[in-house]
């Protein structure tokens, strides 16, 4: 049975992009955890937000990721992964929890669709919020972290390549 490798992080670290390439250079499935809730419901994130609210939305994604049981898979978590203690524990049950790490500002940088991205944030809250309060959920729950600060997509790629190699 072949360990699921699952990267964790804030919006805009890249856990898509690099799982796509990541799953392609490892010869691994791939698995968008978000693209799975917007297909379960047919609407985009932010819409499910929107409607359900972003407790509710954590409920479904808590009960979305504890549901995927798959092996050889990279498996690329929403931002608000963390918050499900049901999901992180299956994922951590079945695989290798990387945590993709990038400073605030960085991750502010990378994001200039905030309103329609589907973040799960409370009103009054910002980015420098929410990267303050799930930093250290995303370290409770990593076995690996990458700091992936001043790489591009393809040294990142490249260094979870390699450290996945020497920690498996």
């Amino acid at each position: 049975m072949k360990k699921n490798i699952v990267l964790i992080g804030m919006p805009g670290a890249g856990k898509s992009t690099i799982g796509v390439l990541l799953a392609k250079a490892i010869n691994y499935d791939f698995i968008d955890a978000d693209l799975i809730i917007q297909q379960k419901h047919n609407k985009k994130l932010y819409e499910i937000i929107n409607e359900c609210g972003i407790d509710e939305f954590l409920r479904i994604e808590d009960d979305v990721i504890s549901g995927i049981n798959v092996d050889g898979t990279v498996i690329a978590t929403g931002g608000s992964a963390i918050y499900g203690e049901n999901a992180m524990k299956h994922m951590k049950e079945n695989g290798i929890v990387i945590y993709l790490k990038l400073s605030c500002v960085e991750i502010i940088n990378r994001i200039s669709n905030i309103t329609t991205r589907g973040i799960a944030m409370k009103d009054g809250k910002t980015i420098f919020d929410i990267y303050n309060e799930r930093v250290p959920l995303y370290e409770k729950y990593a076995d690996i972290t990458i700091d992936a600060e001043g790489t591009n997509i393809e040294e990142c790629v490249a260094l979870v390549n390699e450290t996945i190699l020497n920690n498996i």
